[in-house]
């Protein structure tokens, strides 16, 4: 079993062209087989999460940990500045 992937955008017609290669014997079956990845339900699924985010308790108690590791680096250098 031989396979070759080409990728194409759909056209308005909504008809594609495969280009057979050559060393393909004619006369032989193959199998043609679509995917669509939607990309636009994974970045809308992404930023779903990222509005649910703002809400998970879990999340901010996380978020809230490493604040709290990084404060005293954050304040480190500010006595100097003052």
């Amino acid at each position: 079993m031989e396979a070759v992937k080409q990728i194409f955008k759909i056209p308005k017609n909504h008809e594609i062209k495969i280009k057979v290669p050559r060393e393909f014997p004619e006369n032989e079956t193959v199998e043609v087989i679509l995917i669509m990845k939607k990309k636009q339900d994974s970045f809308r699924e992404r930023i779903r999460e990222l509005k649910n985010a703002a809400k998970d308790h879990l999340f901010l108690e996380d978020l809230e940990e490493i604040s709290e590791d990084f404060r005293s680096i954050d304040l480190e250098g500010l006595d100097d500045a003052v």
